[in-house]
């Protein structure tokens, strides 16, 4: 004789593990686009020092502290280009069915956690390495990777780049050669606040951020960065729910986010991108696993 099972549903969805945006720590918002399409801000050159001639030769014109010169004036314009929307559509009868689990509020959180949130971040860290001022290319190892570490600070340390507030970012394969690294002595008591914002470690001065290497470039080796090089505006930030609109029982959820990233020309310098190459990034992957 046949039994019939139960199966039962219960009010509760598998959510996807998805972590926080952690580019605040690493760009700025220092300019607002607001009631603007571009935004153009100067960038000034300066006169060279010389020496001045106190005691000028007879018959000397012209101006005992050098000859005179105009000063450079151009500009940098920044256009937000990235203008980025989604829409979904919740049927009354599909949301009671599912014991509310097709709630529209929690889908747009949902939404903006797992899709938008992933894809800005994805996009700033690639402007960012794109357009660095430091640039280079090795193999990362667990006996190397101090070296390159402080070489890469000390690279802007000599570009004069601010020393407090620069951060370290790495993705978790790269983090486990650190941790292996027997010259690495990281400081891990930090304060709960910091550790709040994906602050999880200090090394030579640097904050070090662990970011998933799904929203970093390919071959992501490290990258060292100030604030101040970037900056990362949201000029627009949309997302509504309609109750019951014209063709639709049930709800429209919709969203739209116009959003950029710019690295500022004079100070690019403040940025150090270290990129493996392909072998050298499974090299590190192995590594990491042994």
């Amino acid at each position: 004789m046949a039994i019939s099972l139960v199966t039962q549903f219960q009010p509760y969805t598998d959510e996807i593990f998805i972590n926080e945006s952690k580019k605040s720590l690493l760009t700025n918002q220092d300019f607002s686009w607001s009631g603007a399409h571009s935004i153009k801000i100067y960038k000034i050159g300066t006169s060279e020092m010389t020496d001045y001639s106190r005691n000028p030769a007879p018959g000397f014109t012209g101006s005992r502290y050098s000859t005179i010169v105009d000063l450079d004036a151009g500009t940098e314009e920044f256009m937000i280009k990235k203008d980025r929307s989604f829409t979904f559509a919740i049927d009354k009868l599909d949301d009671d069915e599912t014991s509310r689990q097709l709630a529209a509020a929690s889908a747009l959180a949902r939404q903006v956690r797992e899709k938008v949130v992933p894809e800005v971040d994805a996009y700033t860290y690639s402007v960012m390495c794109q357009n660095a001022g430091h640039k280079a290319s090795t193999t990362i190892t667990e006996s190397n990777i101090y070296d390159v570490i402080i070489e890469a600070n000390n690279a802007l340390d000599n570009s004069e780049a601010p020393e407090t507030g620069r951060c370290l970012v790495v993705p978790p394969d790269i983090y486990i050669l650190m941790k292996k690294c027997k010259d690495i002595i990281m400081e891990t008591d930090i304060a709960n606040e910091l550790r709040l914002k994906g602050i999880i470690a200090m090394i030579d001065g640097l904050s070090v951020m662990k970011i998933p290497a799904a929203r970093l470039p390919e071959n992501f080796g490290f990258m060292i960065a100030h604030p101040c090089a970037c900056v990362s505006p949201t000029k627009l930030e949309d997302y509504k729910v309609h109750a019951d609109p014209p063709g639709i029982s049930g709800s429209l959820v919709e969203g739209r986010i116009v959003y950029d990233s710019f690295v500022l020309d004079n100070k690019a310098e403040a940025i150090y991108y270290m990129e493996q190459s392909a072998a050298a990034a499974q090299s590190a992957k192995a590594q990491a696993a042994k």
